[in-house]
């Protein structure tokens, strides 16, 4: 049984794992049923920051454009351009083992591809969530569904893993943003210029 986590929850992920490593984080969604004359394009992505909550180079930004990053830490599965279907529509492999003494925390997020000359936002889309699967037993051990607090963002931060005295946790984040994947990029000290 998977642990069902709210909004602001935070929870350990390897201190009830011990042992847990490689770890698959699924993303989905489904967009609702109104068409607003083009298709909906998601992306996730992480961010692997330090503790200043900046990506040390964008090296440290995985997306369909930086699908693996060099420590072979976080890995991309690669782009899924319309969310059809059921279970994960994006996913990104951890190897918590592999990940950089200077990464603190990896931050998960969810844009939509060209938001504004489509006219979309998250208002428009249902069913988000994420998931934490032990990729050795496939068990999956998180899920965070976002529910439907969204209207004019076009992007959110899903959720967190971080570091806390030697232990990696999760942290059920569920924040909007307007402005997209620049914004997040901004947030994050990733120049998009």
């Amino acid at each position: 049984m998977p642990i069902n986590l709210s909004k602001g929850q935070k929870v350990d992920l390897t201190k009830g794992n011990p042992g847990l490593s490689k770890i698959m984080v699924g993303l989905g969604w489904d967009v609702n049923a109104f068409d607003s004359g083009a298709a909906f394009d998601l992306d996730a992505a992480a961010f692997m920051v330090g503790e200043n909550g900046k990506c040390p180079t964008e090296k440290e930004f995985i997306f369909y454009g930086n699908l693996e990053h060099t420590s072979g830490s976080t890995k991309h599965m690669g782009d899924n351009l319309t969310g059809e279907g059921d279970g994960d529509d994006e996913q990104i492999q951890i190897d918590l083992s592999k990940i950089p003494a200077n990464i603190s925390k990896i931050a998960f997020t969810v844009t939509i591809y060209d938001a504004e000359t489509r006219r979309q936002n998250f208002g428009q889309v249902s069913n988000a969530f994420i998931r934490i699967v032990d990729e050795v037993n496939n068990t999956e051990l998180i899920r965070y569904d976002l529910g439907e607090d969204f209207s004019i963002e076009t992007a959110i931060v899903v959720g967190e893993l971080y570091r806390n005295n030697g232990e990696w946790k999760f942290n059920a984040i569920g924040s909007g943003f307007q402005g997209g994947l620049a914004a997040l990029c901004g947030h994050y000290g990733i120049d998009v210029a």
